[in-house]
């Protein structure tokens, strides 16, 4: 009998104009995909992941410390609260991408995980930091992760997360499937002109070298004042065999869903044995700094 787990992703045009109050806009991008939250638990979506600080507009676009008062504590923050209402409300695993602060002047770019009865189960923090023309000046904001390629036992499969830029880095993707994932979560800000001929590359590559599926979010529209380029879109899931299972457009908020069998993965690793064939004791020079 197949394992069919309905998972879902959100992207979205950010909710206000940048000149408002910190206040105003978390509230008002909160309030929009609230709504889209409650339309995931109506069509029954079990597993759900937003784009990355989606909270906000991308203000790594400028470095201006105005942004530092836009973290919060994860698990202790109003956001990951709220999202553990909504998880237990609808029965629903939530992936929580946030801008965190563990101590004042040190803040990660971080996605809190709660399951489906609302327990929080822990937190992945970004571990690759770019620092990239035309505007992604994210060694301002954030410290490199430090809490390794964790994955969450969910009610209904086992997560993991990679955020944006570490996309980029296959070692990662592989330390994730190395600890059990079935699902990889990449909340993404992203633009054309820089990564789009990427977009569809790099993260089927991930799903189809460690078997497992993917679920990539990048968020939409352009954001003013920066106007860095197009944020364009395009979520998807794709599975293990890389073929794509359901992709939103790129000029639009949506509710991406995808049913996800996870028997699959067996049957891929039954025939594509990498796991069995690979030989980290000949990888010691990926170590060497």
């Amino acid at each position: 009998m197949s394992q069919i787990v309905k998972c879902g992703l959100i992207q979205a045009i950010h909710a206000c104009d940048t000149s408002e109050t910190l206040e105003v806009i978390r509230d008002a991008n909160v309030e929009k995909h609230l709504k889209l939250i409650d339309q995931a638990g109506t069509e029954g979506v079990q597993i759900l992941c937003m784009q990355e600080i989606f909270t906000g507009p991308y203000f790594c676009a400028e470095q201006n410390p105005r942004w530092y008062e836009a973290v919060e504590r994860i698990p202790d923050g109003p956001t990951t609260r709220l999202m553990q209402e909504r998880a237990k409300k609808h029965r629903m695993v939530i992936v929580v991408p946030l801008y965190e602060e563990e101590a004042p002047g040190i803040y990660y770019n971080t996605a809190a995980v709660i399951d489906a009865d609302g327990t929080y189960l822990g937190k992945y923090r970004k571990n690759h930091i770019p620092q990239v023309a035309p505007g992604f000046w994210e060694k301002y904001y954030f410290k490199p992760g430090n809490l390794g390629y964790p994955v969450f036992q969910t009610k209904y499969a086992k997560v993991g997360v990679y955020i944006c830029y570490d996309r980029h880095f296959p070692e990662g993707a592989r330390e994730l499937g190395l600890n059990g994932a079935e699902i990889v979560f990449n909340p993404s800000a992203t633009v054309a002109g820089l990564s789009e001929y990427l977009w569809k590359l790099e993260q089927p590559a991930h799903a189809v070298a460690n078997a497992y599926f993917v679920g990539a979010i990048n968020r939409v529209g352009r954001e003013m004042p920066w106007n860095i380029g197009e944020f364009y879109g395009q979520s998807y899931f794709c599975d293990p065999r890389g073929r794509m299972l359901a992709e939103a457009k790129r000029d639009r908020d949506e509710l991406v869903i995808a049913d996800v069998d996870l028997d699959v993965i067996r049957e891929v690793r039954n025939v594509w044995q990498f796991y069995r064939d690979r030989r980290p004791e000949t990888y010691g020079g990926l170590c060497k700094l």
